[in-house]
């Protein structure tokens, strides 16, 4: 394996949000409603039939289920899709020892260029509703699971940070295919404008 694993890091969102043609596509924060561009965090993904034992040789847990993600001891995440697929985000040194292993047999990159948002705020799971037609109350029993779905048309893989069953704020974020970053960026903006100007919103039972 080689430094190419790792590619610059991207965000299609940052770039836009730079020039003037752009200007005033985010929401304000809220408590109710949020959106927060995490494009630029490092990460890189791995697969292939050595993978899971290569990781684990590297010091990393891993999820023991396909579809679920586990928090890193030193911050970021590891995430497992399908049976041997994961990828590391938000975690410069665990992303950094990817990149400087030597190429092992049975373990293959994955080029990770997504675009990645955080979502946050008491009227989140209407966002949900209205965008993937998914309750994520109903996802709460399990939080280390991981969602693959569509959002606007797009599709996404979200985690749940905080749960909505914690009473906490909610938190989430989400991943989709850099390319149609900007798309989905600017399309929940507006919806969350909407949403947030709109007072207390419809209670969902």
């Amino acid at each position: 394996m080689n430094a190419s694993i790792v590619p610059s890091a991207l965000s299609p969102v940052h770039d836009a949000l730079r020039s003037h043609a752009h200007v005033g596509k985010q929401a304000p924060p809220s408590d109710l409603l949020s959106i927060t561009d995490h494009s630029l965090l490092p990460r890189a993904g791995v697969k292939g039939p050595g993978a899971a034992a290569w990781l684990e040789a590297i010091g990393l847990n891993l999820p023991s289920l396909p579809n679920h993600w586990l928090e890193l001891p030193q911050g970021g995440l590891i995430a497992r899709l399908g049976q041997s697929e994961y990828w590391i985000d938000g975690n410069a040194e665990a992303v950094g020892k990817l990149a400087a292993t030597a190429r092992t047999p049975g373990v293959y990159p994955v080029l990770r260029q997504d675009a990645s948002f955080a979502l946050s705020g008491s009227r989140v799971n209407e966002l949900f509703l209205q965008t993937c037609n998914v309750d994520f109350r109903t996802l709460d029993a399990d939080p280390s699971l991981l969602l693959m779905t569509s959002m606007v048309g797009v599709s996404v893989v979200v985690v749940p940070l905080v749960p909505l069953k914690t009473g906490a704020s909610p938190a989430y974020r989400l991943w989709c295919d850099g390319t149609y970053g900007l798309y989905l960026w600017e399309t929940l903006n507006e919806i969350i404008t909407e949403i947030t100007e709109s007072g207390a919103g419809v209670a969902l039972s």
